[in-house]
């Protein structure tokens, strides 16, 4: 049998300028995702490691790693001395990459919860690296990443929340996204450009969508959270119910 993929690519054109994905049976009867590239085709399992591996005989590498720095905790007491070598984290950076092209799917398939387990999932990761890289490169060169990522939780936690038809519990995770986006931004030192990040653009936008969707009684809850968070002196919280309580007014 021949090894050339032609045929199927051309049963499946190639769309430029849209993300192309589809949800087939595999030959062993579970579900794979597609993904259309114009050089060929990305194929993913829906759960665990999307390539199929168990490196070490885990989920993923996260998991593996995770697994090593609790047994360094059990036995050290803290987790002081536990370092991940440059090797380890060019790994995990490249199971990353895996896992987000696995939610960028999911999100075009409307699977929700997917997105969620997988961003979470990445958002795990850039902690450990962050946390316990011995090389300090390797704890900063994903952290630039975390914005989107925490972009694509809150939009799927909130898409999710849409489908079941509780348009407070959107907004309610979009807020979440919203602060901690601010939090990321204030704590590198690039508070300025918080407004005009494109994470924070697209979640406002969800969010100015959703608002004319709560009902008016609404407004009292969020008056109740804004004295709140101003009397925690939360102040980043405050600002987003502030502009929220003014969107509905508007």
């Amino acid at each position: 049998m021949s090894s050339d993929i032609t045929p199927i690519l051309n049963q499946w054109p190639y769309e430029p300028g849209k993300i192309n994905v589809r949800l087939i049976d595999g030959e062993d009867g579970d579900p794979r995702i597609q993904l259309r590239l114009d050089l060929g085709i990305l194929q993913m399992r829906t759960s665990g490691r999307p390539d199929g591996q168990r490196p070490h005989g885990f989920e993923s590498l996260l998991e593996y790693h995770e697994s090593r720095l609790d047994e360094h905790v059990d036995e050290k007491g803290s987790a002081s001395g536990f370092a991940l070598s440059e090797e380890d984290c060019r790994e995990l950076r490249e199971e990353a990459v895996q896992y987000y092209h696995r939610y960028v799917c999911l999100m075009v398939l409307e699977d929700y919860d997917g997105v969620v387990r997988d961003t979470t999932r990445n958002l795990r990761l850039l902690d450990v690296c962050s946390r316990h890289a011995a090389n300090e490169g390797d704890r900063h060169i994903l952290e630039q990443f975390r914005p989107y990522i925490t972009m694509m939780r809150a939009r799927a936690l909130a898409s999710q929340a849409l489908s079941d038809n509780e348009p407070k519990a959107a907004i309610h995770a979009i807020d979440e996204g919203l602060s901690a986006l601010h939090q990321y931004f204030h704590e590198h030192g690039e508070a300025e450009t918080f407004e005009q990040a494109a994470e924070v653009q697209i979640l406002k936008g969800m969010r100015d969508a959703l608002t004319p969707k709560l009902p008016i009684s609404q407004q009292a809850e969020l008056r109740a959270r804004l004295e709140s968070a101003l009397k925690s002196e939360n102040y980043e919280l405050a600002a987003i119910l502030r502009d929220e309580l003014n969107s509905i007014r508007d």
